[in-house]
């Protein structure tokens, strides 16, 4: 996955596919063909200013504007944009800071997902205002948290499996932390690693694992298979 090239000071880091990456970053501006007047857009951007739209990205996630993946394509855009241009790029659709705030998502009734014996599958799309618990007893249980309204930028989640398994699935480019223990189980990371020092939203996860696995994976490697063959078919394609 590749990403513009990192900022002076900033140590290189992982990114998103090219495809993604491209719709937050267009084709940059440049300069008049004598090189000499900087177009509109051009002017590099500053740390200050790269943060400034950071924090306007979590004051729209508050408000409800933004998505648990939303938050976290646009945070990273933020932090990887080489020019203003980029950044007003960023925020486009979003109303400037002082605007009158939108009514936040339903909240997430549901705080407990479990199966036993059986499966359970769940995409959430309300906002997320507390921890969430995952239980599977010789099941599976599934969480997708990448539509979810996640305003404080952190969803807390204790997942315990029994002979089952549990997986849950966060944007790329989450920070993700995790605790608990194993018993002839399985605790997996399968996330890209955000680059330090950043404000990115956070995943932390309390796993016990007792004879089952807990798994949590990035949309990277939710579906490899789907997403190189929907890659595939969109090469294949010609421009239109």
């Amino acid at each position: 996955m590749s990403q513009s090239s990192p900022q002076q000071g900033r140590p290189p880091c992982p990114s998103r596919p090219r495809q993604r990456r491209e719709d937050l970053h267009p084709a940059r501006p440049g300069a008049d063909p004598a090189g000499t007047v900087p177009v509109p857009g051009a002017v590099r951007a500053s740390d200050a200013e790269r943060e400034a739209v950071v924090e306007r990205l979590r004051v729209a996630s508050v408000e409800g504007r933004l998505t648990f993946e939303e938050l976290t394509v646009r945070t990273e855009a933020a932090y990887a944009a080489v020019t203003r241009g980029d950044l007003e790029h960023i925020t486009a659709d979003l109303p400037g800071m002082g605007a009158p705030g939108a009514n936040p998502a339903p909240p997430q009734v549901k705080r407990r997902f479990s199966a036993v014996m059986g499966d359970c599958k769940e995409r959430i799309v309300g906002r997320i205002d507390g921890p969430l618990e995952a239980v599977s007893v010789m099941g599976d249980v599934e969480l997708d948290l990448r539509g979810a309204q996640v305003p404080t930028g952190e969803v807390h989640i204790a997942a315990t499996a029994v002979m089952g398994d549990v997986k849950i699935i966060v944007p790329d480019g989450v920070a993700v932390e995790l605790m608990g223990h194993a018993f002839l189980g399985d605790r997996r990371v399968q996330v890209r690693e955000p680059c330090p020092g950043e404000r990115i939203p956070v995943v932390r996860v309390t796993a016990n694992a007792f004879m089952g696995d807990v798994k949590i994976v990035d949309d990277e490697h939710h579906a490899p298979v789907r997403r190189a063959v929907a890659s595939w078919w969109r090469d294949r394609r010609p421009d239109s």
